[in-house]
């Protein structure tokens, strides 16, 4: 451990609904204008509420244009190995902390001791076991000395004058990064289908569980915005329309 920085360790992930137009009527006269075209200005502000069924109705069916009309943007603290699997989404929009702009802050992931550490079965056909505690353990100090050797270099680095964006090829997936991202419904339920793991879900997912961590605290904030939404990409088995 080297003394002229403080190392921290974390195991969670920030979400933060930052700016939104997002709501159930959106949906609506986003969809009624193509029976009522201009008269469908008169649902702009109209109670959702008795929208509910047309809601349902365009889940059901997939007529997923109207779920487009809306848009959220979130800030997100994640370690860069997360990022790495969520920009495989091209259904938002990104922009990422820059480590060639600044210098990056000895921030790292560390899996917490809930977090199933071991596979089991072959691929297509595996689960996550738990791990015994000298597993753990044993996850912990590794993860803990590399970070740890690696911000050292970096910093090393640094301190002789090489530039940022050279000196980063030493910090692991493991570092902190921030983002933000915006997307609309229509996006976000593409989102969460693919990497939430649910039951009830029509069709199997089984994300990585630091992806997943982040994608649980986002469909919770668009719950709150669009509950009827919300409501019926839950009723039809959380596939995205």
């Amino acid at each position: 451990m080297t003394d002229d920085f403080e190392i921290t360790f974390r195991s969670d992930v920030t979400v933060e609904l930052v700016r939104a137009s997002a709501q159930d009527a959106d949906v609506v006269f986003a969809a009624r204008v193509s029976t009522k075209g201009e008269q469908s200005l008169q649902d702009v502000d109209a109670d959702a509420q008795r929208s509910a069924g047309l809601i349902n109705y365009l889940m059901r069916d997939r007529h997923g244009s109207p779920f487009e009309h809306n848009s959220m943007t979130f800030y997100v603290q994640a370690p860069i190995f997360v990022f790495r699997e969520w920009m495989r989404h091209r259904i938002a929009s990104y922009n990422e902390e820059s480590g060639r702009y600044r210098e990056l802050r000895p921030v790292f992931y560390v899996p917490g001791p809930q977090r199933h550490l071991v596979q089991e079965g072959k691929p297509g056909q595996y689960v996550f076991v738990p791990g015994t505690p000298d597993q753990h353990a044993f996850v912990d100090e590794q993860t803990r000395a590399a970070c740890e050797q690696a911000y050292a270099a970096y910093r090393r680095m640094l301190d002789a004058g090489i530039a940022r964006e050279v000196a980063r090829i030493v910090l692991p997936v493991t570092t902190y990064s921030s983002m933000y991202v915006t997307m609309n419904a229509r996006s976000l339920m593409n989102f969460l289908s693919l990497r939430t793991k649910r039951e009830d879900a029509r069709f199997p997912s089984f994300p990585q569980r630091e992806i997943e961590m982040a994608a649980e605290q986002m469909e919770s904030h668009w719950a709150r915005l669009m509950p009827l939404t919300h409501a019926a990409f839950e009723q039809n088995g959380r596939v995205a329309p």
